[in-house]
């Protein structure tokens, strides 16, 4: 399987990880992190989910758990901003390389502001999308916090 940028930014760091493919054919019916969590048979509250949103125009990336929901309104005041809302998918994918549904926080082609739910800090590790559909990667949330840069919140519901 061929390293995505994703995957190339850990190895470059030499951040420890673990990669967990999955089939993610099932993805449609209930949605890409809901078919990453059934596929691989983990806590839906460890695996988290990687949104390409615009606060107050500006591109920014949200990563919250896959069982809950994103707070626009938190990630708004994380951030400083006023108003957020979800970005159109196709500026999300140019911007980052990647396609819905394998969006990763990161190596993305553009470096976006980032926000991890702090929720992410209460387990050793998490999973977040390794750049591929049907791919996930292990990592420490501390880890994933440093290598994009991200703020930590409370953005989730």
């Amino acid at each position: 399987m061929a390293a995505t940028p994703a995957v190339t930014v850990l190895e470059r760091a030499e951040v420890p990880h673990r990669l967990h493919p999955y089939d993610p054919d099932h993805a449609d019916s209930r949605g890409y992190g809901e078919a990453a969590v059934a596929a691989l048979g983990v806590d839906p509250r460890q695996v988290f989910k990687t949104l390409v949103t615009r606060v107050d125009g500006t591109l920014t990336v949200a990563v919250v758990p896959v069982s809950g929901t994103l707070d626009l309104k938190a990630l708004a005041v994380a951030v400083g901003g006023r108003k957020a809302a979800m970005a159109d998918p196709a500026d999300a994918e140019r911007t980052t390389g990647y396609v819905r549904g394998g969006i990763s926080p990161l190596g993305q082609r553009k470096a976006l502001p980032t926000v991890v739910d702090d929720s992410a800090l209460h387990f050793d590790t998490i999973m977040v999308s390794a750049g591929r559909r049907g791919l996930q990667v292990e990592l420490a949330p501390a880890d994933l916090v440093r290598l994009t840069r991200a703020r930590t919140a409370s953005i989730g519901r």
